[in-house]
């Protein structure tokens, strides 16, 4: 079992973090500042051998909110309650806005060489707000994950924001740039 803290570079809140790998599957609290709002969340997902996520759960802690999501790793998916969510077919990653936790999905999953990126389309949660949509990102290695890390550039395709990220050797971020430090 992995533990891994993170916090947002405005320093209001924080993230505790456990994950197993292989397959991978991942527990977390997440305490938030969004707009002025505190938010406490907790997210837990799982994904198959080949590192497609196969099941995610975000809930607020007062009960109030949440979602269930389960996907059947060739990209399709379907709520809590099995109803099929068509919006999102393509999709094999999730992005939780709350957690910098959840870019280490593709970079795992892809597995890419230096200089190569991917488009995908992606699952994005938007927290507090509990909204699910499908939007495009793209990964660029920038350096191989090795025992000492590396580094990707992030582009999400659909709000223009982009960012060079370092991870471990794991593929977990590290940093992200103006959002989130690692304290462990």
């Amino acid at each position: 079992m992995n533990d891994v803290l993170w916090e947002p570079d405005d320093g209001a809140g924080l993230e505790h973090l456990r994950y197993e790998t292989g397959p991978l599957s991942a527990d977390s609290v997440v305490l938030g500042v969004d707009e002025g709002g505190r938010f406490r969340i907790r997210y837990a997902l799982d994904c198959d051998a080949d590192g497609r996520v196969r099941s995610v759960s975000v809930e607020s802690f007062d009960g109030e909110a949440g979602l269930e999501l389960a996907a059947d790793g060739e990209g399709r998916w379907t709520d809590g309650d099995g109803a099929p969510i068509p919006e999102l077919d393509g999709c094999l990653d999730v992005d939780i806005s709350a957690t910098p936790f959840t870019n280490a999905l593709p970079i795992r999953r892809l597995n890419l060489a230096s200089g190569e990126s991917a488009t995908l389309s992606m699952v994005y949660v938007s927290v507090p707000a509990f909204e699910v949509s499908a939007v495009q990102q793209r990964y660029t290695c920038l350096d191989p994950v090795d025992a000492d890390g590396g580094r990707f550039r992030y582009e999400s395709l659909t709000s223009g924001f982009s960012a060079e990220i370092p991870v471990d050797s794991e593929g977990v971020v590290r940093d992200y740039p103006d959002l989130f430090r690692r304290t462990d």
